[in-house]
């Protein structure tokens, strides 16, 4: 049994296909743990506020299943086939950990995105707060109080599940 993270970002009707994800999740995977949802200016381009999250969960899948799985769940949620990078999105699961392993292929874990990007590392420190992270051992806890907040603009909402 591995315990992966995943984080989830939508700004697209983001209510509705965060509760579409959170349902497909819940189906595949157990022990879910959930972050805050919070709310952030696009990066990279020009765009309408996303929302994101991170969800732990326990898996019995390898991870090329669960980023086959997270790619399915994404096209069943109207994601783009061939959408730029940095556009506006239904859907964004990305696979963040998978137990501690370190691998570049079928995705680079630990992403790069947990120690770059504020809306990532916030909800994964708020849930796993003493954990180390693989590369850099250090705890997410210390990696969110030394990252430099002043890079982006993040807050929690309110949130209204309905998985």
């Amino acid at each position: 049994m591995a315990r992966i993270y995943i984080s989830i970002g939508s700004n697209i009707e983001a209510e509705r296909y965060f509760n579409s994800a959170l349902a497909a999740i819940n189906f595949h995977f157990s022990n879910l743990t959930l972050s805050s949802v919070f709310e952030s200016e696009a990066v990279g381009f020009n765009g309408s506020n996303f929302l994101n999250m991170v969800v732990a969960a326990d898996t019995e899948l390898d991870i090329d299943q669960v980023v086959g799985l997270f790619k399915r769940i994404e096209l069943d949620n109207g994601r783009q086939v061939g959408a730029k990078k940095f556009s506006p999105r239904t859907l964004d699961l990305d696979l963040l950990l998978y137990d501690d392993w370190v691998v570049t292929e079928p995705v680079e874990l630990p992403r790069a995105e947990i120690t770059t990007n504020a809306f990532v590392l916030w909800p994964l420190a708020e849930i796993a707060p003493e954990l180390q992270h693989p590369i850099k051992q250090q705890d997410y806890q210390t990696l969110w109080g030394e990252y430099d907040k002043s890079q982006q603009k993040l807050w929690p909402i309110e949130f209204n599940w309905s998985f």
